[in-house]
């Protein structure tokens, strides 16, 4: 049986722990989804194709490649995962809207 010493230990000195660029990237990309969580209360109008069009890419494209890189990276996967599900949810709002309003808006 572990202790909780020993567990904190493993997580330490894991090849993708807190001592690593593999923990920290991943981590503060966190910013980027939970921006793209506070815009769900915008207006579906002012969301930007292109942005969440990237957004969902990126997503989807590292979220693949956190499993091919050593070490698999799980808080990438993870962070990644979250990028591409606001990324659609973001794109559906605006493709709706478009839909409702009958096509993109004016540009200002």
């Amino acid at each position: 049986m572990t202790t909780v010493g020993q567990r904190l230990s493993g997580i330490w000195n894991h090849p993708a722990g807190p001592k690593t660029i593999h923990f920290w990237a991943p981590t503060f990309k966190w910013a980027i989804s939970l921006a793209n969580i506070a815009d769900f209360q915008r207006p579906a109008e002012q969301v930007s194709y292109p942005q969440q069009l990237a957004v969902t890419a990126t997503g989807l494209i590292w979220s693949r490649f956190s499993f091919v890189i050593t070490p698999v990276n799980y808080n990438l996967f993870a962070v990644n995962a979250a990028m591409a599900t606001t990324g659609l949810y973001q794109l559906s709002r605006k493709a709706a809207s478009d839909m409702s309003t009958g096509g993109p808006a004016e540009a200002a």
